[in-house]
């Protein structure tokens, strides 16, 4: 199974709460429960028991800290489809291109320093994913 989390939806849901505005895990812990309630809806609709595992992929540039992802996730999964579940997060790195010497490369920091010659890059793509990637689900039918 595969669907997205849409940044649209994650960006509407942290800026229509108060408690969405603190500081520390609070933007992630709204990302976890958006995405556990998704991995709920497609493994009820699979008529799934239970869910084994949950795979999202992080950007480097989504502002998202996957430590607090496996802390929200810890936390919020009890009561729910995944209490036994694992997670798995996938950082998706960004590409640069060089501005001085034209080379690609990839960075899963914020590092903005050509790797070839120490030239100044600029994004070129990814790095903004925050997918739900796939679900494992067991069915004891």
């Amino acid at each position: 199974m595969h669907c997205r989390l849409l940044r649209e939806k994650r960006l509407a849901t942290c800026r229509g709460s108060d408690e969405m505005k603190a500081d520390g895990p609070m933007h992630e812990a709204s990302i976890m429960t958006q995405a556990l309630a998704i991995a709920e809806e497609h493994a009820k609709r699979s008529h799934a028991t239970s869910i084994r595992r949950i795979g999202l992929r992080v950007g480097v540039l989504a502002g998202v800290v996957p430590d607090a992802l496996h802390f929200a996730f810890a936390a919020l999964r009890q009561g729910t489809m995944a209490a036994d579940a694992e997670l798995g997060i996938e950082e998706m790195p960004a590409t640069f291109v060089c501005l001085d010497c034209g080379s690609i490369s990839e960075s899963i920091s914020m590092a903005f320093v050509c790797p070839e010659c120490g030239g100044t890059t600029r994004l070129d793509d990814g790095g903004r994913e925050l997918e739900l990637a796939f679900l494992e689900v067991t069915n004891d039918v």
